[in-house]
């Protein structure tokens, strides 16, 4: 039962850290804070574009709905015994 509250908190941070990602990568890409170059330099340092940002984000996005689903099926299992 641990690691299901584990795994669901794990998710909610994963899933947090990659809309964030997205919404950095989407912010740098449109130039909304500052020119593309400086942008990227200054909030994703080492990243080759915001493309690869975006795909990043989007990464994590997919482990967090994967993890979030295990943890909801450790659940609902849990449940189902009654064990919780």
């Amino acid at each position: 039962m641990t690691f299901s509250y584990a795994a669901r908190i794990l998710a909610y941070l994963i899933l947090l850290v990659g809309a964030w990602q997205v919404v950095i990568g989407l912010v740098i890409a449109n130039e909304l804070l500052l020119p593309y170059e400086e942008a990227l330099r200054r909030y994703t340092p080492g990243a080759p574009s915001s493309g690869s940002v975006i795909d990043k984000g989007i990464y994590k996005l997919v482990v967090a709905v994967a993890l979030g689903t295990l943890a909801e099926i450790s659940f609902r299992l849990l449940k189902m015994r009654g064990e919780q």
